[in-house]
């Protein structure tokens, strides 16, 4: 499937305009001080995830199915970014161990992005979140932190599986009147 020229020129708007946020902040802050590579990397999230929801999001025919997509990409690139911006990856401290969590995206392929099947990838992946936070919980003994932190992304990917298996039981309904 190809993505349409307006999607991408889409995308590509929105990922500009995300970007001047924190090119116009350097210019009354020195809190904040993004470097090329900062914004190479930013944009490519930025640009990969927006196309990334142009694709799925079509192959759902509903609001529901759109909304669920929307929620799974955002926690995606929100826990990628999170990851990047903190460094757990890099000093070896176990935040490899939060990018595993995305393993769902390999249970959405052998869903083929059907609503069923996302549902199941999405609760799935929030317990491998809960279990993720589990085992920081006991690792690095922040509690409090890492209670909310993970409870925002479990948040996040259940909405998404509620959302999917709603996309799931209305297309069954149209699958039964059409028939």
């Amino acid at each position: 499937m190809v993505i349409q020229s307006k999607s991408i020129i889409r995308v590509t708007i929105l990922t500009v305009f995300i970007l001047l946020i924190p090119l116009a902040a350097m210019q009354f802050t020195d809190e904040v001080a993004w470097g090329l590579e900062d914004f190479v990397v930013g944009g490519a999230l930025l640009f990969g995830a927006g196309l990334m929801y142009e694709l799925i999001a079509r192959k759902g025919s509903n609001t529901a199915y759109r909304l669920a997509t929307g929620i799974a990409v955002a926690a995606t690139l929100l826990l990628i970014w999170m990851d990047l911006a903190v460094g757990t990856a890099s000093d070896n401290s176990g935040g490899l161990m939060y990018l595993g969590v995305l393993v769902f995206v390999i249970g959405s392929i052998i869903a083929r992005f059907r609503p069923h099947g996302m549902a199941i990838t999405l609760f799935s992946t929030a317990l491998a979140q809960a279990v993720v936070a589990v085992i920081a919980m006991i690792a690095w003994e922040q509690y409090f932190e890492l209670l909310l932190l993970n409870g925002f992304f479990i948040a996040l990917w259940t909405g998404s599986a509620l959302l999917f298996r709603r996309a799931s039981s209305i297309g069954s309904r149209l699958n039964r009147l059409i028939e």
